[in-house]
């Protein structure tokens, strides 16, 4: 979404902008550069696997003699991170913006023949300075070997595990009522989309940013109830109960729901670092039995959106477009959470969820949902495991050849049920 704004930006202020959408390749990317005699390369980031592939774009464009500025932003990113990880591995300038409405002013900065110079000189003599700062606060950090990770793993008791799913396999759902999925909203990133940073409902009343908050909050109601009324877009889910069981080298086995056969092993990375203290080395393992568990997974995808946001562009309504792909993001998001409502009771540990919409986002209830890409589960190609699982093309949803979903209104997530189970840093 948000490079999405920024491209309406520029294009506002005489930018010619060529949007290849996302999840694109390096190559891609590259390659439709050179084809259009380009002035700038923008990267855009949600999510922390896209700051890695920044910096291989940015090796990728020093290996091949590229000599193009490159933009970036995004949720993930940051000033100090562009200056420790991406800009020492590519020699032109490599510049981070804060927010879209900064991209011009950079923009204009980088093709202006009198100001680049001394924006791109101030610029490096910033980043120096971030780097030394950042080599001055670093501490060595200290690892355990990985037989001692194990032994430091977490002690819960795995003994106790809920009776098995009434129905186990996978399902596939379509046209979910999208006035169901609606009250699971999680109203905060929303505001954030548009760069009217603040959590909901406190943003609505702000004393710098309550006004516009409240307008476009309206807005986003209006439109909304125009999506629910018109089923403008459809919201699909492909969800599997597994039997599964934990192993000594922190995997987990999924088995066939019928006769017990190996259908699928994820590897989960051990926290290694040596905290210094009495807690435990992690594991996502950590949170299955080692015999007779289960294990849920589910893709879901609100589908429809680019093509309606597309109806919008071609009346040259960048607004409303936008809205509508900023509303779908979050009803992708709300469908993740209201179905893993559904599993959870499924599984029988329903019971004590919260009966407030904060209460959940909270995580306050038993189990939690695990995304690809994170520190408890970080390896992407994994996700290509999950695929194979669940077969979510049934759906619409297609795996890239970056492990990225498509289309991009679409999450999945592996889901454990122990009452321990929690999110982990690295």
């Amino acid at each position: 979404i948000g490079k999405n704004i920024v491209g309406v930006v520029l294009a506002c202020n005489n930018f010619e902008v060529i949007d290849l959408g996302v999840m694109v390749p390096a190559a891609t990317i590259l390659e439709e550069a050179k084809k259009h005699d380009v002035d700038i390369i923008g990267l855009s980031g949600l999510i922390t696997p896209s700051l890695d592939e920044m910096v291989h774009i940015a090796r990728e464009m020093k290996r091949l003699g590229f000599t193009l500025p490159i933009m970036l932003g995004g949720a993930t990113t940051s000033k100090a991170h562009t200056a420790v990880k991406i800009e020492p591995e590519y020699d032109e300038p490599v510049v981070w913006v804060k927010d879209a409405s900064r991209a011009v002013g950079v923009a204009q900065n980088l093709i202006s023949e009198a100001k680049r110079a001394d924006f791109v000189a101030g610029l490096k003599d910033e980043y120096a300075r971030l780097r030394a700062l950042h080599e001055g606060r670093g501490r060595a950090m200290d690892f355990l070997s990985l037989d001692d990770a194990r032994a430091n793993r977490s002690g819960i008791d795995l003994a106790a595990v809920p009776a098995a799913p009434h129905e186990l396999g996978v399902q596939v759902f379509a046209h979910i009522p999208l006035a169901e999925i609606r009250p699971y909203i999680d109203w905060s990133p929303f505001f954030g989309a548009w760069e009217l940073n603040g959590a909901y409902p406190r943003i609505l009343d702000d004393p710098r940013k309550g006004e516009e908050a409240r307008k476009l909050y309206a807005d986003a109601q209006r439109w909304l109830d125009a999506i629910v009324a018109g089923e403008w877009l459809e919201a699909r889910a492909v969800v599997g109960l597994f039997p599964a069981h934990a192993t000594e080298d922190d995997s987990v086995v999924v088995e066939d729901s019928e006769g017990g056969e190996e259908i699928g092993r994820f590897h989960f990375l051990r926290q290694q670092q040596d905290k210094k203290d009495e807690r435990a080395n992690l594991c996502m393992a950590d949170f299955v039995a080692r015999e007779h568990d289960h294990i849920g997974g589910f893709a879901v995808a609100i589908v429809g959106a680019e093509a309606k946001a597309a109806e919008f562009e071609k009346q040259h309504d960048d607004y409303t477009a936008i809205m509508i792909k900023v509303l779908a993001d979050r009803l992708a998001e709300a469908l993740a959470e209201y179905w893993h409502a559904r599993t959870r009771g499924a599984l029988g540990i329903g019971g004590a969820d919260p009966d407030d919409l904060d209460g959940i986002l909270r995580v306050g209830y038993q189990g939690c949902r695990y995304s690809f890409g994170y520190p408890a589960c970080p390896d992407l190609e994994d996700r290509a495991k999950v695929v194979r699982l669940l077969e979510p093309e049934r759906i619409g949803v297609t795996l890239s050849e970056e492990f990225q979903l498509a289309p991009e209104q679409s999450t999945d997530a592996l889901i454990a049920h122990h009452p321990e189970a929690r999110y982990f840093s690295a």
